[in-house]
């Protein structure tokens, strides 16, 4: 028996009982006592924030630096709450649904919809939207503390969700979803465990996952750009659309343009992304050193 595991899991269920005011009090405690404690969070955040907005007045993106810190603990006890609550609760949560439209564009033709998911805001509240809304699949990799794969796996599949392996059997999956004409979910801002090229990203190379530019070049299915806004009571959900230039064949435009919808994700809510990824970890030269601490 895993002990460690069993607490773990036990404190994301007790915490997951929580009213979703309260995971947001609890988060931003704990997000303001990592900024005091000056954690790794805000060094990586400092650095990320330094690279994608080198002309910003430094005592701005210093308090930036701060409340991507706060947002990322706030999201992290919001989850545990999602995840618990009956979708009836979360429902009411959802106090507005900008540009949905661009979900139903292609109504009729009997094509799907790719729905690219940004770390911004809330991503679980959306795809479990989005699972609500109809037939969708997302990729799902199990964590590497076993007692926890019930709780996410039941949290992300409480509106219907499917959840499929990150490897080719998941891709194939995907591929299966929309050519059925329905909703598949992707999370395109981290670096890929398969299948990644360098495009750029606020202006810098990032490794950037080709997954999405394969999916739309084997199917005719739409894109769209979304993610959960946290707001005052609740969460707005927020719908962009997507370049043209995202359906081109050349791999390399197609990834820039996907990294632009990215940008244009975050511009909405700069506080609320997730900068305390290593986005640039790799380089096209080799293993960047921006992330190393200085001695």
């Amino acid at each position: 028996m895993d002990i460690k595991g069993h607490l773990v899991a036990g404190a994301l269920k007790l915490m997951g009982r929580l009213p979703l005011s309260w995971s947001r009090r609890l988060g931003r405690i704990a997000g303001k006592l990592a900024v005091l404690l000056r954690s790794e969070g805000l060094r990586l955040s400092r650095i990320n924030l330094a690279l994608c907005y080198p002309a910003m007045n430094p005592k701005q993106r210093e308090r930036l630096a701060r409340e991507s810190v706060v947002n990322t603990a706030i999201t992290g006890f919001e989850i545990a709450s999602i995840w618990h609550h009956p979708w009836a609760t979360n429902e009411k949560a959802i106090l507005q649904v900008r540009n949905q439209h661009l979900l139903f564009q292609g109504e009729g033709d009997g094509y799907g919809t790719l729905v690219l998911m940004p770390h911004t805001g809330n991503w679980e509240i959306f795809g479990m939207y989005l699972a609500a809304m109809g037939p969708s699949m997302a990729l799902y990799q199990p964590p590497k503390i076993a007692e926890l794969d019930p709780v996410i796996r039941g949290g992300r599949e409480k509106t219907g969700a499917k959840m499929v392996p990150t490897n080719i059997h998941g891709v194939r999956s995907l591929l299966k979803c929309l050519k059925a004409g329905h909703v598949a979910m992707v999370l395109p801002d981290q670096e890929p465990d398969m299948g990644g090229d360098f495009a750029p990203f606020f202006g810098r190379p990032a490794l950037t996952m080709t997954l999405a530019h394969n999916l739309l070049q084997r199917t005719k299915c739409h894109v769209v750009f979304g993610f959960g806004k946290r707001v005052e009571g609740g969460f707005e959900l927020v719908f962009l659309p997507a370049e043209n230039a995202i359906h081109s064949e050349e791999q390399k435009v197609s990834l820039a343009a996907m990294n632009r919808g990215v940008e244009a994700c975050i511009a909405q809510a700069p506080e609320q992304y997730q900068w305390e990824y290593k986005r640039f970890r790799k380089q096209p030269e080799g293993k960047s050193k921006i992330y190393r601490k200085k001695k």
